[in-house]
């Protein structure tokens, strides 16, 4: 194994303990995480005193990889308009969590109803028992049943609410990595009839082997620890490579995909000053928007690693953001289309 990821036995038994996993003896994790999952809601329980904003319904993805999407709309959509596609990518260092986890339903619920938008969020495959690129894989299927419904209209939803030339890729933390790989790979596809105009990264998960600035000033971070931060990569990508690799350091392989960089549509990343990523965050945003592409950068001074999850206040500043830049984008679109 590469050097530069081996984690003295003492400091990752106490990561493994602070992720509140076990490492099984195949190499698969036993997860016990303190979030709830929960169930869509795919139509109004008239019996139930809680008030919907959003309905939600479970979609297969790829049955043989064990992935679904869950789809959320308005409960109240605006009359006769199509609404844009979120393709949304949850975080947790692709080792955690799910599109079921309490946490990720309600933010899909609220921005469904706020935006308003269609929201795909997707059950991707997880690591270790799933290394990188697994996750980008399950990714770019996201994207391909999204091609294959505007073409077959299979989901009723879809067929009435979606507009597919105004698709967007959404991910917080991990989820915010995935959607830079997947919209690297989706250039490589034909996919007309839909449009991925928009990339919105939430304090997308990079790294490298240097640690950056950020990374030693809150090494003991309460929510992304600099010893946590080494297992989860360590976990997730493929077995013998460092930090470098360009799944966790984009800046690595820059030359090589200049010419892709160079197409992707807008992008949004967001990122908090109080977070021990942020400035991987902010040289990527700088790297990107040197090959060209417009990038709405938001760097907050205040806040800290997902911190959205646990203030309600950060939660709605984020959805007003991605609010106005999906408005935006869409906004700019009828106008070209008007011409």
């Amino acid at each position: 194994m590469a050097e530069q990821n081996i984690i003295a036995e003492s400091t990752m038994e106490d990561a493994y303990k602070f992720l509140k996993i076990t490492r099984n003896p195949d190499g698969s994790l036993t997860r016990n995480p303190p979030v709830p999952n929960v169930p869509s809601t795919p139509e109004i329980d008239p019996n139930s005193s809680n008030q919907l904003i959003s309905l939600s319904k479970d979609l297969p993805l790829n049955p043989a990889a064990n992935t679904f999407i869950r789809l959320y709309r308005p409960v109240s959509p605006p009359p006769n308009a199509k609404l844009p596609l979120i393709i949304y990518f949850h975080g947790g260092g692709f080792l955690l969590l799910s599109v079921s986890s309490v946490i990720f339903h309600e933010s899909c619920n609220a921005m469904s109803a706020q935006i308003p938008a269609l929201i795909a969020s997707v059950e991707y495959r997880l690591a270790p028992e799933h290394r990188l690129p697994a996750a980008y894989e399950d990714a770019v299927d996201a994207i391909k049943w999204a091609k294959d419904e505007a073409i077959n209209g299979g989901d009723p939803w879809l067929k009435e609410f979606a507009d597919f030339s105004k698709v967007f890729l959404m991910g917080s933390s991990s989820g915010g990595n995935i959607v830079y790989h997947a919209g690297l790979r989706a250039l490589d596809i034909n996919l007309d009839p839909i449009k991925i105009v928009g990339l919105i990264m939430n304090q997308p998960y990079f790294g490298g082997v240097k640690r950056s600035e950020s990374e030693l000033k809150f090494v003991n971070d309460k929510i992304l620890p600099l010893h946590v931060n080494d297992l989860m990569w360590l976990l997730a990508l493929p077995e013998g490579v460092d930090r470098d690799h360009e799944y966790s350091n984009p800046l690595i392989n820059e030359a090589k995909v200049k010419e892709k960089i160079e197409r992707l549509p807008r992008c949004l990343i967001r990122g908090y000053g109080g977070d021990p990523l942020i400035d991987g965050q902010k040289e990527f945003a700088k790297m990107i928007e040197s090959h060209g592409v417009h990038v709405t950068p938001q760097f907050l001074e205040t806040g800290y690693h997902a911190v959205e999850i646990f203030d309600k206040k950060c939660a709605q500043d984020l959805y007003d953001s991605i609010k106005e830049f999906v408005k935006s984008i869409c906004d700019e679109n009828v106008g070209k289309s008007a011409m």
